[in-house]
């Protein structure tokens, strides 16, 4: 009995002690927020890696938040859930890569050593035997008067190319340019069959990661989408040096102009085949995106669609080690989509439905190269033109009490003016972005719109007054790590902040007279034939659309 009696109030205390500890009661919005959050960034989920059984709880969970919010299915088949197909693909092999040249005996490249095989979605082997031609970074940019490929035929041919882009390109544009796919689609632009990277150095020791898996949306057959030209494989300098053996431009001249980023080189045949080929194993899986809209109120304007976005999924689990394993993703990307269900909860709570439609879209595999807003983007369950923007929501860092908002791509297109207008209405101004370097336009889930022609901006917290340090912090302690849980600091306060200045922002354009349009001659409205940008049939031919950054 009195062991009983002990133990009773023993755990009273606790409980006593327990309720001392419990930090202050947020507002009912604030709460509201932090519950989302804390159910998909907890251990239980896993790092809502795409694909995984833990992944399809979150978008299930992600479904019915949107049905409270009052938003119509939007997906497949009358549902929330757009079902993603998807295949994660690697080398099967090393793959075998020979040099041939007239009059001499073919000489095999060593694995490793002079070469490691590209990853090619597209077929489950890949075998050609075709003349190789140099095409210097393999660029065709007629605003920097740069043209790779200018003096030479490469229809039916392998081209070599060094990676990167000069700095002096604009940032974003230079993030496209130097991006493998938009090499590898001008590449294809112009009749190569495969392409070469050239490396001015040594490969990793055993060639560090070739069989990396990466992963993309499947198509039919089982087989990865794919545009462009193949990536065949990847050469160390002392594999180039043996292809440029015999080649009227010395390997060792072309080498020491490109320590120079800057340096333009002149295309040329370099007398040699190179037989390639190269097996893909792949993997299928399957994940969802998430989609709920609101019907617009105006008979006229009610059929377009403003999209605002958000990434569901992260990374999962480490594969090895021990402790924490878990990537969490509270802030990456957790927040974002809890800001986006109580924006959605705005719109109904307003009492006033949107002129436009708009689309609430959670999507899947963006920590796998933006893939789920890219096959949302080819695959659209409203049709494509009739989406006028897409306003995106990735890891707003919600540490610190914002001043401003960095909104990429409002420089490019009137919804610069529209945010301003919005967000200044709350007190908050808008800056330009603080890194250009980073290119961060080019990779977020909104960039899969712009390269179906759809003005597009993505907003951050900007980086006045605390902003700066607090995202040096995140980005040097917490981006990509297990330590993006719920145990880091996060204003919910901030949250909500956040909230109201992405609903200001939607309402804005989706009530606005006038359709969002590209500014004239912006590079990205000309390159993917966007609304106001007054096409370009060179820049058409020149640059496919599509040629997107992983």
């Amino acid at each position: 009995m009195r062991s009983s009696v002990l133990t009773a109030l023993a755990a009273l205390s606790l409980t006593t002690t327990s309720f001392a500890q419990t930090p202050p009661v947020l507002p009912d919005d604030q709460a509201q927020m932090k519950a989302h959050v804390l159910f998909l960034a907890s251990d239980a989920l896993r790092g809502r890696e795409a694909a995984s059984p833990e992944y399809r709880i979150a978008a299930e969970y992600v479904a019915a938040q949107f049905s409270a919010a009052g938003l119509a299915p939007a997906g497949d088949a009358g549902g929330y859930l757009q079902k993603v197909p998807l295949v994660a693909f690697h080398p099967a092999d090393h793959g075998d890569v020979v040099l041939t040249r007239p009059g001499t005996a073919p000489q095999p490249f060593v694995f490793a050593e002079d070469y490691t095989p590209g990853a090619i979605a597209g077929a489950a082997r890949t075998t050609l035997d075709a003349p190789v031609v140099f095409v210097g970074h393999g660029l065709v940019a007629p605003r920097y008067k740069r043209d790779d490929y200018a003096g030479v035929d490469v229809r039916g041919k392998v081209v070599a190319l060094f990676a990167g882009a000069p700095a002096s390109f604009q940032s974003e544009e230079r993030a496209h340019f130097q991006s493998p796919a938009t090499k590898a689609a001008i590449a294809a632009a112009h009749g190569a069959v495969g392409v070469i990277v050239l490396s001015r150095g040594t490969l990793p020791p055993g060639g560090g990661g070739w069989d990396r898996a990466r992963t993309t949306w499947a198509r039919p057959d089982g087989t990865g989408e794919m545009q462009g030209a193949p990536m065949l494989a990847t050469l160390s300098a002392g594999g180039a040096a043996k292809l440029f053996a015999g080649a009227r431009t010395p390997w060792k001249m072309i080498l020491a102009k490109a320590s120079d980023g800057e340096a333009r080189f002149t295309a040329e045949a370099l007398g040699t085949n190179l037989a390639v080929a190269i097996r893909t194993a792949f993997e299928p899986g399957t994940s969802a995106n998430v989609a709920g809209m609101i019907r617009g109120s105006d008979p006229a304007l009610g059929k377009e669609v403003v999209v605002l976005s958000a990434h569901l999924d992260h990374l999962g689990v480490k594969a090895e080690g021990t402790g924490d394993l878990i990537y969490n993703g509270a802030e990456d990307n957790a927040v974002g989509i809890a800001a986006l269900i109580e924006e959605a909860k705005r719109f109904k709570a307003s009492g006033k439905p949107p002129r436009r439609s708009v689309l609430f879209l959670a999507v899947t595999a963006e920590e796998k190269g933006l893939v789920g807003s890219d096959y949302f983007a080819r695959h659209p369950t409203v049709p494509i033109r009739s989406i006028v923007a897409d306003v995106n929501l990735d890891m707003p860092i919600l540490s610190y009490p914002f001043e401003d908002m960095t909104v990429f791509g409002a420089d490019r297109s009137t919804l610069g003016p529209i945010v301003a207008k919005a967000v200044g209405t709350l007190g908050v101004t808008m800056s330009p972005d603080p890194d250009p370097a980073q290119g961060i336009f080019v990779r977020s889930d909104h960039y899969r719109f712009v390269q179906q022609g759809v003005p597009s901006v993505f907003l951050w917290p900007g980086q006045k007054g605390p902003g700066k340090a607090a995202t040096a912090e995140f980005f040097a302690k917490r981006y990509h790590q297990v330590s993006d849980d719920l145990a880091q600091p996060i204003d919910w306060a901030q949250g909500i902040r956040f909230v109201n200045a992405n609903y200001a922002i939607a309402r804005e354009i989706a009530d606005g007279d006038a359709r969002p349009r590209w500014n004239k001659g912006d590079f990205f409205g000309l390159l993917y034939g966007g609304y106001g940008a007054k096409w370009s049939w060179h820049l058409a031919f020149t640059f496919p659309a599509k040629a997107g950054v992983q």
